[in-house]
């Protein structure tokens, strides 16, 4: 299904490309800088006194386990975890794949010419396929079970301050700052529900299948963006810190990403995008203070002295580098209006001990300007557009 949608935007492409391209101003907001992709921050600040509103929905997924940067079978990791008082590096039950689907909504605006604020609401449904040893599958009657958590996921409040400007109306350089805080509005107690054993039914899940970190987090960025009509690129460097331990007796680990971007557009209402993703996540520090929901301890999941059932209770088992390729197409099917696609592949992954590995994403997103009574643009919306192509 991805394929063909792929394929069909890329037909649409083909069959309205104009054969050289002029000097766009861009698609969005002048002051903007232009173009933005919409899969990550975007480097410049919209029109003073203006909205944004931007609806994305995201699915990644994850299939084959890898161990230290080498692809391993799950039946090579399942069998009994305790043998002769000893663990043997077997699991009872392993993921073989996992499907995440994310739902952002983000509403920002523009206080001045300098300074941007929004909040981003999530919504995530995660889903992963669990398979059973052999003892495992004896005892429930069956050869495994699906992982599932649904919810909403953790709040970002944001800002951006633009730090540098060439030009104060349609800039070809500038630098912004990027400040934001996410809030702890996703769940950190979904419990194991699907299990066939009713006993593990009361466990909680675990923590890649939580809905958020349980903890207020900082992210600091910096965003640099030039541009040549019709050729858009920029650079962003952000880091999110986990500073304490949540309810749970566990912090999530700290994430740096840099993602840089080329953008081309062709014509006035589309453009293509192509973008290196590099992303870092750190291990998990401590432990769930109680995998089974109502006792103390982590006697069911394994503490120091006792076996981990599945690898994913392992906190060794989280965290590593990805490197990721990302293809976009956007169009402006109306003015203040765009519809952004994009598919980011993988094409180096050296994750922390044992993880199941990404294949792809794919984000579709709707983006839409609101002027105020305020904004400069006010005014042009009740007439016709300006020479700027609004």
């Amino acid at each position: 299904m991805r394929c063909k949608l792929v394929y069909a935007l890329f037909l649409l492409t083909v069959s309205v490309c104009a054969p050289q391209a002029s000097a766009f101003v861009g698609l969005c907001c002048g002051k903007c800088g232009g173009n933005m992709p919409m899969n990550i921050p975007g480097g410049g600040i919209p029109e003073t006194h203006e909205f944004r509103f931007k609806l994305s929905a995201m699915t990644m997924g994850m299939e084959g386990l890898t161990r230290d940067g080498n692809s391993v079978s799950a039946e090579s990791q399942l069998g009994m975890p305790v043998m002769m008082g000893s663990t043997t590096g077997k699991f009872m039950a392993v993921p073989t794949s996992m499907d995440m689907q994310m739902l952002n909504f983000t509403v920002g605006y523009s206080f001045s010419d300098r300074l941007f604020g929004g909040v981003m609401m999530m919504y995530k449904d995660n889903s992963m396929e669990m398979k059973f040893s052999n003892a495992m599958s004896g005892t429930t009657g069956q050869g495994g079970f699906t992982m599932e958590s649904s919810g909403v996921a953790d709040t970002m409040l944001m800002g951006k301050y633009r730090l540098f400007a060439d030009d104060p109306l349609i800039p070809s350089r500038q630098a912004s700052l990027f400040f934001g805080l996410s809030l702890p509005t996703g769940s950190i107690d979904e419990k194991n529900r699907n299990h066939p054993l009713a006993v593990r039914q009361r466990e909680l899940l675990p923590y890649s299948m939580q809905l958020g970190s349980g903890s207020y987090d900082p992210t600091i960025g910096v965003l640099y963006q030039r541009s040549m009509s019709p050729y858009w690129w920029g650079v962003n460097a952000m880091y999110t810190a986990r500073l304490y331990d949540n309810e749970r007796q566990y912090r999530s680990g700290s994430e740096a990403r840099l993602d840089l971007y080329g953008m081309y557009q062709f014509r006035s209402n589309l453009l293509v995008q192509l973008q290196l993703n590099i992303e870092h996540k750190g291990k998990i520090d401590g432990e769930m203070d109680a995998i089974l929901s109502g006792t103390s301890g982590r006697a069911t999941a394994g503490d120091g002295s006792s076996p981990y059932i599945t690898p994913m209770y392992d906190t060794s088992n989280y965290g590593g580098e990805k490197v990721l390729a990302t293809v976009g197409l956007q169009w402006q099917p109306a003015p203040l209006n765009i519809i952004d696609l994009n598919v980011a592949v993988p094409f180096y992954q050296n994750l922390n001990g044992l993880q199941l590995e990404e294949e792809s994403r794919v984000m579709l997103t709707w983006y839409r300007e609101l002027p105020t009574k305020n904004s400069i643009r006010f005014n042009q919306r009740k007439g016709k557009a300006d020479s700027l192509g609004f």
